[in-house]
């Protein structure tokens, strides 16, 4: 079994992958490659979550950590405690995933750009072979202390899951955290 057997995984680099929901053999591999953290975005959802993935992930020696963000209305208190939670495992090898790798492409583009420098990880993303539809953000942004956070808000298509989603969004270079 290989990582690339995940459901959309993507090797961001040599310390952060990314993936829709893994089994529990997959996160069995995961830890064999040498990946310390796990993050999940997803909703417990017993349609497509494990019955206990933090305990599996603890008993495969990693961290873990769950951030649930609701896949038609991610907040910017979701993002913060992603980045809060990136920033802390910073020098580890973190494995990040939801049910589909919809989420986490989202928030790991933005994380990318803002704290890792990696400013060509959107075009990566939507080159990746996974064919998406487009969303248009500039009618989702939020704005935020005058500047803007792109927030996706997929209420017009999250009643069609069984696309597959590729989100195109447009980060400044100054950190709106900050």
């Amino acid at each position: 079994m290989a990582l690339t057997d995940i459901r959309n995984f993507h090797a961001i680099d040599p310390r952060l992958g990314t993936a829709g929901q893994p089994t529990e053999a997959q996160l069995r591999e995961v830890a064999a490659e040498g990946y310390a953290a796990v993050v999940n975005l997803g909703l417990l959802d017993p349609k497509y979550c494990l019955p206990d993935e933090a305990g599996l992930v603890a008993s495969l020696g990693m961290e873990y950590r769950h951030l649930p963000v609701k896949f038609d209305a991610p907040a910017l208190d979701d993002f913060r405690a992603f980045v809060a939670t990136m920033d802390a495992w910073a020098a580890k090898k973190v494995f990040v995933h939801c049910a589909a790798n919809y989420r986490v492409s989202t928030f790991v583009a933005l994380y990318g750009e803002l704290r890792l420098g990696l400013g060509h990880l959107r075009g990566d993303l939507s080159q990746d072979g996974v064919q998406r539809p487009r969303v248009d953000l500039e009618e989702h942004i939020a704005l935020v202390h005058d500047r803007a956070l792109p927030v996706v808000a997929l209420d017009e298509i999250a009643a069609d899951l069984g696309m597959d989603l590729r989100v195109d969004v447009a980060v400044e270079r100054r950190d709106p955290l900050a």
